[in-house]
């Protein structure tokens, strides 16, 4: 396998954190960015007694110029980004109409506009090398709606209309661009729901259980790889049957 350089964002969360493993045991130089520095230290030494090392680079993705630092600093250290995951993500439910402008435009820029702050440094290397992979990391509830969610499946919808888009411009340039929506993952955000509104969802996907995150890392890694060159403009659902589409 080439090893390839790998920015993955929201890497200290728990789907970004078992995206880096699965990266970095297929042998890639993997980066991410933070914001909390004691968490990233944390992440880092937990990687490290794994035997994974990963670059830690400040960096908010809400912030283009802090975008653009970010990649450039991981650029002299690793070298061009071959594969971007755009993972970071955030909530602020409310039903709409209680939500105020700040809790809309939080979620909007850290998970659809982050895609353009984060993706634009990379896109023109990538085109220049005929080789690239950007997969974005969106949700269930991008699909089917979420009551209380409209501003996080708004953003989460979008980002899926920004890779069918971005994959039409750059298939010609080897670049391959794709969306996971992950259903109801055991992360820390899952599991510090109440224990009754978590049965009731895991009442509702068939398989009879939340997803773990190395599932979600699993179909990230194969989309990345080199294998995946035809698979470009896609949307993989991985939910256990909660939310079934075409």
């Amino acid at each position: 396998m080439t090893q390839r350089t790998a920015l993955v964002t929201g890497g200290t969360g728990g789907i970004g954190t078992a995206i880096i493993r699965y990266l970095a045991r297929q042998g890639h130089r993997v980066a991410t960015n933070y914001r909390d520095q004691a968490k990233a230290e944390a992440v880092k030494e937990a990687m490290a007694k794994e035997g994974i090392e990963v670059l830690l680079v400040p960096g908010d993705v809400k912030d283009p110029d802090s975008c653009e630092a970010m990649v450039r600093i991981i650029e002299g250290a690793l070298g061009p980004v071959e594969i971007l995951v755009n993972n970071a993500g955030i909530t602020r439910d409310t039903t709409f109409h209680k939500m105020t402008y700040p809790q809309w435009m939080e979620v909007v820029n850290t998970n659809l506009n982050a895609c353009f702050n984060v993706t634009r440094p990379v896109i023109e290397g990538m085109r220049h090398h005929k080789w690239g992979r950007i997969v974005q990391i969106s949700s269930i509830n991008g699909q089917k709606g979420q009551y209380g969610q409209a501003n996080y499946a708004a953003a989460k919808a979008g980002m899926h209309g920004f890779t069918i888009s971005l994959a039409q411009e750059n298939a010609k340039f080897g670049i391959t661009v794709n969306t996971v929506s992950p259903g109801y993952v055991g992360t820390d955000m899952v599991m510090a729901v109440p224990d009754d509104v978590r049965e009731k969802i895991v009442a509702q996907i068939p398989v009879g259980r939340l997803g773990k995150p190395e599932e979600i890392a699993h179909a990230v890694a194969f989309l990345t790889g080199e294998e995946a060159g035809w698979i470009t403009g896609a949307n993989l659902s991985i939910n256990g049957g909660h939310y079934m589409g075409w």
